[in-house]
């Protein structure tokens, strides 16, 4: 009895995860769908499951844009904010994780909130240093506010990863002799590669998907797909089957990027979950 109940449990489960699972795919579907259609099968009431698809939108969206650009702008700054990211966040976390003080719980909690801030809040102080040091429309300016804003949360995720590990281990290298730096690179960092790869991850998808910023510290020489994306809306209306392809576009690279590395990120999110 107690076995067939808990059969049944695990399909219920199977079932409700495959549902939701679908339903969290749905809308990249349906967009991917949108993007074979013509204008007029793109705004078809009811819409339409069948239709004569068409590569039409995705040769348009390339004539009209220079979409490798943008991509290569994107990859810069995403890989760029990472970089960045991991050389302020390393150092910060291993302090807070091994030389923790009575004011590292309030620091790291003072650092989230910063997160809770709507960026249209400091738009105006920013754009202002971004025009005074020359800073807009230009990648390296873009890369510099995403790790940033994106800092908070890489310090969060390598301070619980770094937590995890065993205090005595970097003790016994300091007996051996090993400096600070070397500690750091030769100890600790291979030790907490899930996790480091993991927050990566998790940090060039934010860069790649931030939108609020890069439509407005950017123009035409540094804009990133989410730029690219928001060209194809105009003051005519949307062209649903257009910026749809542009869509595709602009998320296919870092969904495959997140399903070859799923593995990856799922290991290092679970980083110290069992011991």
């Amino acid at each position: 009895m107690a076995r067939a109940m808990g059969l049944r449990r695990r399909i219920g489960f199977t079932f409700l995860a495959w549902g939701i699972g679908l339903i969290v795919f749905f809308p990249i579907f349906w967009m991917l769908l949108t993007s074979f259609k013509t204008e007029g099968d793109a705004i078809a009431s009811p819409p339409l499951l069948f239709y004569a698809a068409t590569i039409e939108n995705y040769l348009e969206v390339l004539a009209r844009s220079n979409y490798f650009k943008h991509f290569m702008n994107s990859v810069i700054i995403a890989g760029g904010s990472t970089i960045l990211a991991l050389i302020v966040a390393i150092p910060a976390a291993w302090s807070m994780a091994f030389s923790p003080t009575k004011q590292t719980k309030n620091i790291l909690m003072w650092m989230l909130s910063t997160k809770m801030l709507p960026p249209v809040g400091v738009l105006v102080p920013i754009y202002l240093l971004f025009l005074q040091w020359g800073l807009l429309d230009t990648k390296f300016g873009l890369t510099i506010i995403l790790m940033l804003i994106n800092l908070p949360i890489v310090i969060w995720m390598l301070y619980t990863y770094f937590k995890e590990i065993p205090g005595e281990i970097l003790e016994a290298s300091r007996m051996d002799g090993a400096v600070l730096w070397k500690e750091i690179i030769y100890v600790l960092l291979p030790m907490a590669v899930p996790g480091i790869a993991s927050t990566m991850l998790l940090n060039v998808i934010l860069a790649w998907n931030e939108a609020f910023w890069t439509l407005n510290l950017t123009a035409a020489n540094a804009a990133p797909l989410t730029a690219f994306i928001a060209a194809f809306s105009s003051p005519e209306g949307l062209f649903w089957a257009k910026l749809s392809a542009a869509s595709t576009m602009a998320i296919a690279p870092i969904l495959i990027l997140g399903w070859f590395s799923q593995r990856q990120l799922v290991r290092g999110l679970t980083f110290g979950a069992v011991k």
